[in-house]
């Protein structure tokens, strides 16, 4: 389980039993999660989106990279339709908001480990008839939206470039897309917009 707070993740270890887990991992960060991998495999992921250092959205690809077979299950306080939409673009089997009923994370559980998807039935509801455009923020991809959370941060573009391992150039090519489509004139201004993006969703989760 990688989440940064010991409540979820007592929650979480009480209820995994009932899914077939007597052993539950955990860690607080991208770097602990990826070493946990280079050791072994485990059966499932539980993801937060809310982790200090590059947060859950852009370590999905990573997870992907070095786990392609171990399925995730997003676990969040963030109820935003578009970043839903964005996980499961990443190859998340599941999302569910910590709002829900623990019945409904054990069904989550359960649904992934049968080897299929699982979307909390109102997010999916939402997703289903639009809702998602109504943010702002829901016409961004993956990569563009954890660009923008870590330009909101100040990071430079060479800062950027080594958290999610890419280029410069690609965060470079990132950036002026961003600027298009959020109509901002310039870095500072995409800066300002950033923030508005994490307090329109739950700070915690946004990063």
């Amino acid at each position: 389980m990688i989440d940064d707070h010991p409540i979820t993740h007592l929650g979480a270890r009480s209820l995994l039993p009932e899914c077939g887990f007597d052993t539950v991992l955990r860690a607080e960060d991208a770097g602990t999660a990826l070493r946990h991998l280079d050791r072994a495999l485990p059966d499932l992921i539980i993801l937060d989106l809310g982790l200090p250092g590059i947060g859950g959205l852009a370590l999905l690809p990573q997870l992907q990279s070095r786990a392609p077979d171990v399925p995730v299950l997003v676990f969040t306080m963030n109820e935003n339709p578009a970043f839903a939409r964005m996980a499961m673009e990443q190859s998340a089997q599941g999302f569910l908001s910590k709002n829900a009923p623990p019945e409904q994370f054990i069904a989550a559980v359960r649904t992934i480990m049968a080897g299929r998807t699982f979307l909390e039935p109102r997010l999916a509801l939402t997703l289903a008839t639009g809702g998602h455009a109504e943010s702002r923020f829901g016409e961004l991809n993956a990569r563009e939206a954890q660009v923008l959370r870590l330009i909101a941060q100040g990071q430079s573009y060479d800062e950027i470039a080594d958290a999610i391992h890419v280029s410069y150039k690609t965060v470079a090519n990132v950036s002026a897309a961003l600027r298009r489509k959020l109509r901002a004139r310039n870095l500072t201004e995409l800066m300002r917009v950033g923030l508005e993006m994490d307090r329109s969703v739950p700070k915690q989760l946004a990063r």
